[in-house]
């Protein structure tokens, strides 16, 4: 590489980095990726994320920006990475104390933003369980603190749960597209983006269950 060019190149990575596009819609903000086999990594200054590279479906660069800091979305504390050693065990005591399987809700985690805390969806779902505000204030839960995410996220997926008879495609449908979807159509709503999720969700929870 030209001397010139490999300037260029650093740069360009001081302003701008990444955005890995998760299939639930989910973007997650990287200064880089690294991808082995069936993984891909995620860095930032704070860490790292590893998930599988099933639920990525692309990256997208970053424009460029001033060196003018721009005010974060959230506060430092909550939009801190939370590793995910340390968020499963949060996601597990959430699981018990709902009567989930924890392999399950480790498994929407997972499909729902890749164990970011940061995550934040174009329709603007918030953490961890991607909960909407509407929902999360129905809740009682702030959605960017990570302990009130998880917890209201798995209580709404339980109530889903009982809610559908304990039928995990007609819940996890509606986590994704909403209760009134799967009342209209009696079922899985025919949405593509639906279809994929729950497929995404179930293969995510055998893999961990096997883990």
């Amino acid at each position: 590489m030209k001397p010139a060019l490999l300037l260029l190149t650093f740069a360009c990575s001081a302003f701008a980095g990444e955005y890995a596009v998760l299939a639930s819609g989910a973007r997650l903000y990287a200064e880089r990726h690294e991808s082995e086999g069936a993984k891909v990594t995620l860095f930032t200054q704070t860490g790292s994320t590893e998930m599988d590279a099933a639920l990525v479906v692309r990256f997208e660069q970053e424009e460029p920006k001033p060196e003018a800091a721009v005010p974060p979305a959230f506060s430092p504390a909550a939009t801190q990475t939370v590793k995910t050693i340390g968020m499963a065990e949060l996601i597990d005591n959430a699981a018990r104390k709902y009567g989930l399987p924890p392999a399950f809700v480790r498994a929407v985690v997972a499909v729902e933003s890749g164990y970011r805390a940061d995550a934040v969806s174009p329709k603007g779902a918030i953490g961890l369980m991607q909960l909407m505000p509407g929902t999360a204030r129905e809740l009682g839960a702030d959605p960017k603190i990570p302990e009130q995410n998880v917890d209201a996220g798995t209580r709404y997926l339980r109530d889903l749960l009982l809610k559908y008879d304990n039928h995990a495609y007609h819940a996890l449908a509606a986590y994704n597209a909403g209760p009134g979807a799967v009342d209209k159509y009696h079922g899985v709503p025919p949405y593509t983006e639906t279809h994929n999720y729950i497929l995404s969700v179930l293969r995510n929870w055998r893999k961990q269950s096997t883990d």
